[in-house]
């Protein structure tokens, strides 16, 4: 019942934010008062207050704050979005409403995702496919070729491999612990020899078609899950060494990998050419202050690729670098809560399932927000939940469905 109670509370906190936000866009129309706010802000609380319902009434066992969270920061980015470009905020929408869909089918219509974990090859295949096809069919965007357009439908092929990833790592390494018992480590270290095979292929396909950001995500990902799954540091040394010289190699062939690195080094010094989006963002940044300059009252736009990659800078500009750090605490708040369902999990492939996905959304926060701040080379991806990018929000969404899907088919949360 104390849990309900926090729960409402925090819905209601997200009903005022929600109104707040766009009642701000109502006001500051460019010429008169802009009605398409409010009815986008309507919208939004209707599709959240929709979800939570679905969910706490006929699901009641899970973590009911993966989708509070999850709500809290799409309604943070959808509000940012409207401000910067109403017609993008309107198509992020309705792949919100989609994304929320499909969250809720996931938990309804799925059976336990215990059965899953033998369709390893599937998953692997299904890996392989999507990691090759930007190689084979993508244009190069922004330096890298990661983004394929079929049928006037524009994806990233990259996004929807992290998922088969995940699944392919879990199906492969669920067994380790048992099959390796008692065994040399000579044969403990072959179990890892196809995932390590799988993975660099990956990986490799990354560095082809330049995509740094999906390269150092997926690195993430597989190191996480292959130290939950064996507990040997070993592994974690030697994977990081394996990727420090494979970064290496990029940086000597590709001259798009060496500007990245130079921009951040010493990013005022290229501040006119390549280094001109993480000077703006950090320009953005800093005039925002603590309190932001209000929302309406910034220029954000003179960031390039405001409204996805540098969406975070926008944000911090208008809103200020306390409501940033309000973002990184949800963020934080949400892999607390999604890193809990492993722990309740019945066995190794949902519990590394969960790790993975939790790992992916972890991951390509501080990627991207550290990229964002200077702290590490740009790497041009979404922030999720948040960013403009339809395909981002979908598989985080269905990734969250899943982790809900664990957590009601454990414990009970109360």
């Amino acid at each position: 019942m104390e849990s309900l109670k926090e729960e409402r509370k925090l819905l209601r906190y997200t009903y005022l934010l929600c109104i707040v936000l766009f009642l701000n866009m109502y006001f500051i129309g460019k010429d008169s008062f802009d009605n398409g706010a409010l009815i986008m802000g309507a919208v939004i609380c209707l599709i959240f207050a929709y979800s939570h319902f679905i969910i706490r009434r006929f699901f009641p066992d899970g973590d009911k704050y993966i989708l509070l969270f999850s709500n809290v920061l799409a309604v943070i980015g959808l509000g940012m979005l409207y401000r910067l470009n109403s017609p993008n905020a309107l198509k992020q929408l309705i792949m919100y409403a989609i994304g929320i869909a499909i969250f809720i089918l996931v938990v309804v219509l799925f059976p336990s995702l215990i059965k899953f974990g033998k369709y390893k090859y599937f998953y692997m295949i299904c890996t392989i496919i999507l990691m090759a096809l930007g190689s084979l069919l993508a244009k190069p965007t922004y330096g890298a070729r990661n983004w394929i357009s079929i049928a006037g439908f524009t994806f990233q092929p990259s996004e929807f491999a992290k998922l088969s990833l995940v699944a392919y790592l879990a199906a492969a390494l669920q067994n380790y612990g048992r099959d390796t018992q008692g065994k040399s480590e000579i044969i403990k270290a072959k179990a890892l020899i196809e995932p390590g095979i799988v993975v660099m292929v990956s990986l490799g396909f990354m560095v082809i078609q330049k995509d740094l950001g999906s390269a150092l995500l997926f690195f993430a990902i597989s190191i996480t899950m292959v130290y939950i799954a064996t507990s040997n540091f070993k592994y974690v040394l030697l994977c990081l060494g394996l990727f420090i010289i494979g970064g290496f190699i990029s940086y000597k062939l590709y001259g798009h990998v060496r500007v990245r690195f130079m921009t951040w080094s010493d990013p005022w010094k290229y501040a006119t050419s390549g280094g001109n989006q993480v000077v703006q963002s950090l320009i953005s940044i800093a005039s925002g202050h603590l309190f932001g300059t209000g929302v309406g009252l910034g220029y954000p736009k003179l960031v390039p690729v405001v409204d996805s990659d540098f969406i975070f800078a926008a944000i911090c500009e208008e809103m200020g670098l306390l409501m940033g750090f309000a973002m990184l605490i949800l963020y934080f708040l949400l892999f607390y809560r999604c890193m809990r369902v492993p722990v309740y999990s019945k066995d190794n492939f949902t519990r590394l399932l969960a790790v993975g996905y939790s790992t992916m959304i972890a991951a390509q926060v501080l990627v991207i927000v550290g990229g964002v701040v200077g702290a590490i080379p740009l790497t041009g991806i979404t922030l999720p939940l948040v960013s403009y990018g339809g395909s981002s929000m979908i598989i985080t969404f269905f990734s969250l469905g899943i982790l809900q899907k664990i957590s009601e088919d454990g414990q009970s949360y109360e």
